[in-house]
């Protein structure tokens, strides 16, 4: 599932469904939806069209009224009611801040304002998308780039809903998927200048993991902030919101496809590793960045090699490359093998088990080959990889302590293999 729906105009659009639950739920998906500036929209415009197509009964402006009055609002339609409640009540400019401000805590200190200045909106808000939720009516929320506002109110809806804090920073995070394009708008309205802050329209994990230990150091919990600072009844809340928000998880699912890629599906790639490096990263795993891997690179290897996508249904799984050589690895070798890179899977939506599947589908592609072994390698300060692929069959054979990718950064890999018999 792709959080991101495609808009010309807007380059933040997010469904919010689909995270699991503490309890084994998950959110129900196309009920509720996080967003960058509304604004943007136009009447008779594709975008109007797509974004009156998902059923939204109410949209919740949280900029300030100034914001609205230079920038503009969604347009008016009977189909939904609009609500401006402004969360932040001490205005800056992210823009123009020193390029010596570190995002995370700045940021963070940012958002416990609003949470303690903002408790009257932020109520508000929160009864408003019970009152959606439980009239069974689908909701958007957005501010001007749908990053800290909105991350904040997602946050909150996310804690009360049951989803745990490091899937919360993830889906805060999310907007790095989106930063070019943000950064792009910003030029264009500006003159062609850059903002003077590089952390402008970022969202990296420190900023949510910062403000979720801050609040629940000044009130025990999401929950208690609920109770103590915005004066409403959290359980009673949650409940609301869980018994209308929330859907049992599957439990059957359709058998994965595989078909090869093409050039066309090399942006897809490139999302699905840069979210994948983003739910690495809210749990602590340095392994990935975001923006490592080009489309270039993954046309590249669909020439030199292959690169494959399943899907369940209609649903993009996951996907994974296949190298006939590796010498940054492995070194030279005879053409006996098949190296397996970039094993992706789509976070918290691929079915169960998906990443052996992928597996075991590279093995076949590599026996069709005649090649009588598959090969791979992982970090090597990563043993909880390196367990998963030896449960899989594959055997540590060495580690190479400088494998150069053409990052110019060096590094440890061990390397696995498996006979394939």
């Amino acid at each position: 599932m792709d959080r991101h729906l495609r808009f010309e105009t807007l380059h933040n659009f997010r469904d919010v469904g689909g995270y699991r639950t503490t309890d084994g739920r998950r959110v129900r998906a196309g009920r509720l939806y996080r967003a960058d500036s509304l604004g943007k929209l136009a009447e008779g415009t594709a975008d109007w069209s797509r974004f009156l197509s998902l059923g939204i009964g109410t949209v919740i402006d949280l900029r300030y009224d100034w914001e609205i009055s230079a920038k503009g609002r969604v347009p008016s339609h009977p189909s939904f009611e609009y609500v401006n409640l402004s969360i932040e009540h001490r205005p800056y400019n992210q823009a123009a801040l020193g390029p010596d401000i570190d995002p995370g805590p700045y940021l963070a200190e940012r958002f416990m304002e609003v949470a303690e200045d903002g408790t009257k909106e932020i109520r508000q808000a929160l009864e408003l998308v019970a009152e959606s939720a439980q009239s069974d009516t689908p909701l958007a929320f957005h501010c001007a780039t749908g990053k800290d506002r909105t991350g904040e109110l997602a946050a909150l809806i996310l804690s009360l809903l049951g989803v745990d804090e490091r899937t919360i920073i993830e889906d805060f995070s999310l907007t790095e998927l989106a930063t070019s394009s943000l950064l792009a708008d910003w030029r264009e309205r500006n003159e062609g200048r850059s903002p003077t802050w590089p952390g402008f329209a970022r969202a990296p994990e420190s900023v949510m993991r910062l403000f979720l230990q801050s609040l629940n150091t000044r009130y025990g919990s999401v929950e208690g902030y609920v109770t103590k600072a915005l004066g409403l009844n959290a359980e009673a809340l949650s409940s609301k919101l869980r018994e209308n928000l929330l859907e049992p998880a599957p439990t059957t699912w359709h058998p994965l496809t595989y078909r090869r890629a093409t050039p066309a599906d090399a942006k897809t790639l490139v999302h699905l590793r840069d979210s994948l490096s983003l739910w690495m990263l809210a749990r602590g795993i340095d392994q990935w960045k975001p923006q490592e891997k080009t489309e270039a690179h993954f046309i590249t290897r669909m020439r030199e090699g292959e690169v494959w996508l399943a899907h369940t249904g209609d649903t993009l799984s996951g996907a994974y490359e296949l190298w006939w050589t590796d010498e940054a690895a492995w070194g030279p070798r005879p053409s006996d093998a098949g190296y397996i890179h970039r094993l992706m899977t789509t976070p918290h939506t691929a079915p169960p088990h998906t990443g052996r599947e992928l597996l075991t589908h590279a093995e076949s592609r590599i026996s069709e080959s005649a090649r009588p072994y598959a090969r791979l390698d992982c970090l090597s300060t990563n043993p909880r990889l390196r367990t998963y692929y030896e449960s899989a069959g594959y055997t540590a054979v060495g580690e190479q302590p400088t494998k150069d990718d053409g990052s110019g950064s060096p590094y440890a890999v061990t390397l696995l293999e498996k006979h394939l018999g």
